[in-house]
C-alpha cells in the first residue's frame, strides 16, 4: 500500500509542479481567443465548460486501456508501478499536454495535419492513412468488447448489443459534440470514477496482502512467460494508455476545439492523463493482490489464455457481489464505449481535415461516416490477436511521431525542449524494439543493437527535419 500511495502522490504533485513548468514553456495565453470561439461551427468547434472537457478527454483517452493494460502489465511485477508513474509524468502527460497545446495554437488541427505542418507534406499523407487505420481499428475493437461484456451481464444476445452500439456510434459521430457526448460523458465519467473507487476499496478493506517495492530485486521481470516477454519492449507496450499512448494524440485535438480558455489546457490534457494513470495504478495493484501475488496472477492468466476480461469478471464477482459487480462492469462498459465513439468521430474529422471538407452540413458528415464504418467492419474480420498486436505497435509509433511534431513546433518557436526531445527518442527506440523483436526471431542482444542503430538514424533524420530552415510553416 505504501508503494501505491507514493506513486499516486508523485502523480498528483507533478500536476501542480511539472505541469506548470510545461504550461510556461508551451506559451499558453490565458486571454487569447481559442479555436472554439473563433471558429465556432455548431458541430466540432463548440465551447464547453472545463468540467465537461476534462471528463470527455478522460473518457476519450481511457477506454479499457488503463484497465486491460494494467491488469496484463501487472504480470511483470511491481516494476509496472514504476513505468505507470514515471512514464505518465515524463512522457504520457507531456505528450498529451504538448499536443493539445499545439493544436490549440493551430486552430484545433488534428494530429495528421499537425504532422504535415511541422514534419512536411509527405509525413502528413503517411500519418493521415496510418492514423485513420488506427482509429478504425480502435473503433472496431471497442464495438465488440462492450457488446461481449453486455451480453455476459444481461440476457440479450451479443448481436443485439452490437447493433445498438453501432447505432449509438453513428449518432455520436455525426451529431454536434454537445448533443450526445457533451451530455452523456459527465454521467459516464461518474461511472468510471465509481468503478475505480470500488476497486480501490478492495485494497484497503480486502482480505489479502498488498504488493510493495522493497528493493531493486523486486523490479525484475516476473512475467510468467519469461524471456519471451522481455521488459523492453513488452511492458512498455502492454501498459500504454496508463503511461503513454499515441491514441491520445488523436483525441486531444477534439478537446482543443472545445476549450473556452487556454488556462484549461493543463487540467484537461495533463490532468486527464494523471487521472488515467491513477486508474491504471489501481488496477495493476489489485491485479497483483487479488490473486495472491504476481506468480498466482501469472498462473491465472496462463489458464485463461491471457484474458484480461476474465480477470475483471473474477475480481468484480468475488469482491463486490451482484450489485457492486454490476457498477464496476457498467463503468468498464462506459469506458470502452466512450473511446469507440470518439475514435469514429476523430476518423471523420481526420478525413474532413485532409480533404478540407466543411462539416457544418449533416449530409456531408453522413457521407463520410458510412464508408468509415464499413472499413471498420472489414477490419473486425481480421484475427483479433494479429489486430491487437500491431495496433499496440502503431499506437506507440504515433506517440513517437507526435512528440517529434511538437519538437518541430517548439523549434520554430525558437524554444529548446529537451523534455520533449528525450521522450521522442525513447518512444522511437521502443517502436523499433517492438517491431524488430516481434518480427525477427534473433538473439535479444542483436535486437537491441539493430533497434538502437535504427533509432539513432531515425532521430537524426527527425532532428534535421524539425531544425531545417526551409520549412514555410512556423508556430502561431
Amino acid at each position: 500500500m505504501v508503494t501505491f500511495l507514493v506513486c499516486v502522490g508523485f502523480l498528483v504533485i507533478s500536476y501542480f509542479t511539472y505541469a506548470r513548468f510545461l504550461e510556461r514553456k508551451l506559451g499558453l495565453d490565458f486571454v487569447a481567443k481559442t479555436p472554439a470561439e473563433r471558429l465556432r461551427d455548431g458541430v466540432d468547434y463548440i465551447p464547453l465548460s472545463k468540467g465537461r472537457t476534462f471528463l470527455i478527454q478522460l473518457l476519450n483517452i481511457s477506454g479499457m486501456g488503463p484497465v486491460f493494460g494494467a491488469l496484463l502489465g501487472a504480470a511483470f511485477g511491481p516494476v509496472s508501478f514504476v513505468w505507470i508513474t514515471l512514464g505518465a509524468v515524463f512522457m504520457g502527460a507531456v505528450h498529451d499536454f504538448a499536443l493539445g497545446a499545439v493544436s490549440l495554437h493551430n486552430d484545433g488541427l488534428g494530429f495528421p495535419e499537425l504532422v504535415g505542418r511541422y514534419l512536411g507534406p509527405k509525413a502528413r499523407v503517411f500519418m493521415g492513412v496510418f492514423t485513420l487505420l488506427l482509429l478504425l481499428t480502435v473503433g472496431a475493437l471497442f464495438t465488440y468488447s462492450p457488446a461481449e461484456l453486455m451480453a455476459g451481464w444481461t440476457t440479450l444476445d451479443r448481436n443485439i448489443w452490437l447493433a445498438l452500439i453501432i447505432v449509438y456510434y453513428l449518432l455520436a459521430t455525426i451529431l454536434p459534440i454537445d448533443k450526445i457526448i457533451g451530455r452523456l460523458y459527465p454521467f459516464f465519467g461518474l461511472m468510471l470514477l465509481a468503478m475505480s473507487v470500488l476497486v480501490l476499496a478492495t485494497m484497503f478493506f480486502g482480505d489479502y496482502d498488498t504488493i510493495e517495492i522493497t528493493g531493486l530485486d523486486s523490479l525484475r521481470n516476473m512475467h510468467y512467460k519469461g524471456d519471451s516477454m522481455p521488459l523492453f519492449p513488452m511492458l512498455f507496450v502492454t501498459i500504454a494508455c496508463g503511461s503513454i499512448s499515441g491514441f491520445h494524440a488523436t483525441q486531444s485535438p477534439i478537446m482543443a476545439r472545445c476549450l473556452s480558455s487556454e488556462k484549461y489546457a493543463r487540467p484537461v490534457f495533463f490532468g486527464a492523463m494523471v487521472t488515467e494513470s491513477i486508474i491504471a495504478l489501481i488496477w495493476a495493484a489489485v491485479g497483483m493482490c487479488f490473486f495472491g501475488g504476481v506468480e498466482q496472477l501469472g498462473a491465472t492468466l496462463n489458464e485463461c489464455n491471457g484474458s484480461a476480461l476474465y480477470l475483471i469478471k473474477r475480481i468484480c464477482v468475488n469482491s463486490f457481489g451482484l450489485v457492486g459487480g454490476s457498477v464496476v462492469i457498467a463503468g468498464a462498459i462506459a469506458a470502452t464505449i466512450t473511446s469507440g465513439d470518439t475514435a469514429f468521430r476523430m476518423a471523420r474529422i481526420t478525413v474532413a481535415d485532409f480533404f478540407r471538407l466543411d462539416q457544418r452540413n449533416i449530409l456531408m458528415r453522413v457521407t463520410l461516416c458510412l464508408p468509415l464504418f464499413l472499413l471498420a467492419l472489414l477490419i473486425s474480420l481480421i484475427d483479433f490477436d494479429i489486430t491487437w498486436r500491431y495496433m499496440s505497435w502503431a499506437n506507440q509509433v504515433i506517440a513517437a511521431v507526435a512528440l517529434w511534431s511538437v519538437c518541430g513546433y517548439m523549434r520554430h518557436c525558437g524554444r529548446k525542449a529537451p523534455y520533449l526531445f528525450l521522450p521522442a527518442v525513447f518512444m522511437t527506440f521502443l517502436s523499433f524494439l517492438y517491431i524488430v523483436w516481434v518480427g525477427i526471431k534473433i538473439d535479444y542482444s542483436w535486437v537491441l543493437v539493430i533497434s538502437g542503430a535504427l533509432t539513432v538514424a531515425t532521430s537524426v533524420l527527425f532532428y534535421r527535419r524539425v531544425s531545417s530552415n526551409d520549412m514555410s510553416n512556423c508556430c502561431q
